[in-house]
This record gives structure tokens, sequence and C-alpha cells, in this order.
């Protein structure tokens, strides 16, 4: 007797998940013209902002260990490690230049009422690999670019995840952003999602009491094993059934809820990534309105022996995230000191504009500054905290520095003080750019370098973005 015939093209066995529908779903229909002027600036800008940060990592520890692991692995025809002239792997360079991006604390940043918040340019570095990697246009890149964006920030906006990292939703954009570069059907978009969510769910204890390295590395595996998925799909793998809807899936186990992704920029409806916000220090950014405050009330200050107490008020989420626990008044590391109030406002303090120099060996230990950590409090202000949860939202901060002789100096940031929030103009852009990269580069070179990345959508082949930024 013959065995039935299995009819594998049924759809009834396999049950959609629509979250991973409406994901892969707007993956496979953004197109570059749908993109509007001000959407396709914006992504210009941080393509702009995320290489310059990249640039002012370079020589962090992490980042150069990775470079090491990378120039082992040679590929001719995948993607440079940007800054030197190593080919390795797309997935390889995604891990090395996105670490390499975060390290020094320079890049965007997203805080929106409700939501997970986090550093959506983790995915651009990946995307730009695996652009060099097809010999995409420029067009091509940013469309992927506000596409990755707009996964990661309506993820976010969608769910709050306590115990992982927002370093989750850089896979998922990264992964959709990678895939759509390599010309991806919406299936295959589907499967690459899969493949993204289901094995790859950092947990939040990168970024818990005293911080290791991991911190920056942590966005280089996110966007790493985002487009190792999109590879795997592009070779015809397929991932789990209901990566998220499923009994064992992300909305059980990691999110602890059901949700639905309701809306996508296009349209009217703005993109995401205008939303997004551009440091001006180098630091964590729930520490810059620290910076910003301290800076001020430095600027009168004489003599750093003289302070006796300084009060730090800020809002809920800064008091408890980077001013509560003995690791901020006690860092023994770089990412340590870059994600505590204390720290921030005694570098500040005693180097009166805080830069990344501001955390390197010889002023994270500098016996000065460790006197003054004892005599800073942080607590929080309701009315900054109130500023905080409503938008536009405002960083509020006022430091108060109390002198031997009863002298007080104050410094205040947030709203019309000087805000994170508010936008900055191209020629802030291009400073930035050229304060971060001039030492590697030289100033002709900088200016090249801008003048092309200004005109990225012009570009026939993206693989001349790494030729510009090569110094090693």
């Amino acid at each position: 007797m013959n065995a039935p015939e299995i009819n594998r093209s049924s759809s009834a066995a396999t049950p959609v998940d629509q979250i991973q529908a409406r994901l892969s779903g707007f993956a496979a229909r953004l197109r570059y013209e749908d993109l509007d002027a001000a959407t396709i600036h914006t992504a210009k800008v941080r393509v702009i902002d995320t290489l310059g940060a990249l640039i002012g990592g370079f020589s962090g520890e992490p980042c150069r260990a990775v470079r090491g692991l990378a120039a082992r692995m040679p590929q001719a025809e995948g993607a440079t490690v940007i800054g030197t002239r190593i080919v390795t792997s797309p997935d390889m360079a995604a891990f090395v230049n996105a670490t390499t991006a975060r390290y020094v604390e320079m890049n965007d940043v997203y805080h929106w009422p409700g939501s997970s918040g986090g550093h959506p340019s983790d995915v651009l570095t990946p995307l730009l690999g695996v652009a060099e990697h097809v010999h995409a246009t420029g067009a091509q890149l940013l469309n992927a670019v506000v596409l990755a964006y707009e996964v990661y920030l309506r993820m976010s906006d969608a769910i709050r995840t306590p115990g992982f990292d927002c370093a989750n939703f850089c896979c998922m954009g990264a992964a959709l952003g990678a895939g759509k570069l390599l010309g991806l059907s919406e299936e295959q978009l589907a499967q690459c999602l899969s493949m993204a969510v289901v094995p790859n769910n950092a947990l939040n204890q990168a970024r818990t009491g005293h911080l290791s390295m991991w911190k920056a590395v942590a966005a280089g595996q996110s966007g790493r094993a985002g487009v190792f998925a999109a590879l795997l799909a592009q070779a015809g793998l397929k991932g789990p059934n209901a990566p998220f809807e499923g009994k064992n899936g992300w909305c059980n186990h990691v999110a602890k809820r059901s949700f639905r992704l309701e809306t996508f920029g296009g349209g009217s409806t703005p993109f995401k990534i205008c939303d997004t916000l551009i440091k001006p220090r180098a630091s964590c950014a729930t520490t810059i309105s620290s910076i910003l405050a301290a800076e001020k009330a430095a600027a009168r200050l004489a003599r750093i022996d003289a302070i006796e107490k300084v009060h730090v008020e800020v809002y809920e989420a800064a008091k408890v995230g980077m001013g509560t626990g003995e690791h901020h008044w006690n860092p023994d590391s770089r990412e340590t000191a870059d994600h505590s109030i204390p720290y921030v406002v005694a570098a500040a303090l005693i180097d009166k504009r805080h830069t990344p120099a501001s955390f390197n060996d010889t002023r994270l230990w500098d016996p000065q500054l460790r006197a003054l950590l004892p005599k800073i409090e942080v607590v929080a202000n309701d009315a900054f905290t109130a500023a905080y949860a409503r938008l536009p939202v405002e960083h509020q901060t006022r430091v108060t520095i109390e002198l031997a002789g009863g002298e007080r100096l104050v410094g205040e940031a947030g709203g019309d003080k000087g805000d994170l929030s508010q936008a900055k103009s191209d020629a802030e852009i291009a400073d930035k750019f050229r304060t971060l990269a001039e030492g590697a580069l030289g100033g002709k070179r900088v200016d090249a370098a801008l003048d092309a990345l200004w005109q990225v959508e012009t570009m026939a082949d993206v693989a001349q973005i790494p030729r510009l930024l090569a110094f090693t």
C-alpha cells in the first residue's frame, strides 16, 4: 500500500505570525521613492554622525581586539573594516564596525515617553558593509537605513523588555535592512527575521552595575547577528515558525505580552528616524544634561579644592539609571564611567568641557577626581521628571556647587537652556565629524569625505565610502 501523499504547499498547517508578517511586508514594500526629502536628509546626517563616532572610537581597546580578529578572517568580496583596508565577511565587518561606532558614546540615541529607547544607529555600519558587498547605490543604502531605523524604533515604542537589551531591536532592524540590500523576497525577509529573533536575545546584564567592554560589543554582536540572518536567508535557510507569536516565541518569553504593530512611516506618517537625537558630548545620553549643566557651573569655578558639596538634580530615569548604586561613585572602567552622573559631573568640573579624553585612564584614576566623587549627590526633581515624560522630551538638570566660603555656583540644562533634544544644524554635524575625524584623516581628507557623504544619495556604488575613510 502506498503512503498517502503529503501536500507540502498547504498553508493551513502554518499559522501566520502577524508581527513577522507586518515587519517583513513593510520591508519588502519600502522604496527610496517613498522617502520624503526631510527623511532622506535625516538619514544622511545619521550616516555622517555614525561614521564620525566610529573614527572617534577607533583606538578603543575592544575595537582593536575585534579588528585583530577580523584580520584573520579575510574575504576578498566581503566588506571593509572602516578605517583600514581589511576586507572580511559582511557579518564580521558588521561586528567590528558597529562595536567601533558605539565605543566612544557619540552615536545617536532615542528617547520617547514609554519607549524602550536605545541607539538605533547601531544598525547603520552593518548595513553599510552589506551595501558595499553588493555594490549598492547610495539611494539603496539610505532606503535600507530608514527601513532598519523604522523597525528598531517601532519595536522600541511597542514594547518595553525589562531584563533584555535594546540591542535586540538592532538585530531585527539590521536583519531586514540587510535583507533588503541583498534583494530578498518578502518570504525570504520573513525567514531572515525569524533567524534574527529566535536565536539572539541579548540580556541587559551588559548594562547593569560595573560595566565591561561588552557594553560596546553588544552593538557589534547584534549587528553581526542581523546580517548573518540575512545571509542565511539568501542561502535558502528557513527559520522557526511563529518567532513572535508562537507558544515559546518572543511575545511570551521576552516581551511577556502580546502586541501589535499598527503604524509605519510613509505617506502622511513621519518616519521614526526623524525622532532620533544627535549627541553633543561623548557619554551615555542620560548623563549628557548633567554634563552640560556642570560645564556651565564650572565656567565660574576657580578651584576644585574649594568645593564642599555638589548637588545634582535630574529627572527620575537619570537618577535611577545613572545616579544610584555604589558603582557610579566608584567606576573602575571607561564603560562604567560614561554611565555615571557623579563621574561625568566631576570630570566636567575639572576639564571645563567634557571630551572623549575625559574618560581616559589619567582622568579615570585622577586623585583629584576621586576626592571629588564622594562630595556629589544625585537627586530626582519632580518637575524635571514630568518634563522628561512629555513631548518634546526635555532633559532638565541643575548642578549646584557649594564652596567653602558659602558661595553657590549653579548651572542648568534642558529645554531652552540647551537640550539633547534640540535639532542640530548641518554645520554642527560637520563640525562634530571634523572634531572626531581630523586627527586620523587630516583636514583635506575630512573635507573630501564630508563633500561625498552629504551627496551620498547620488553615489552609484557606496564601496567608495570605506576608501574615503581608510587611514591605517
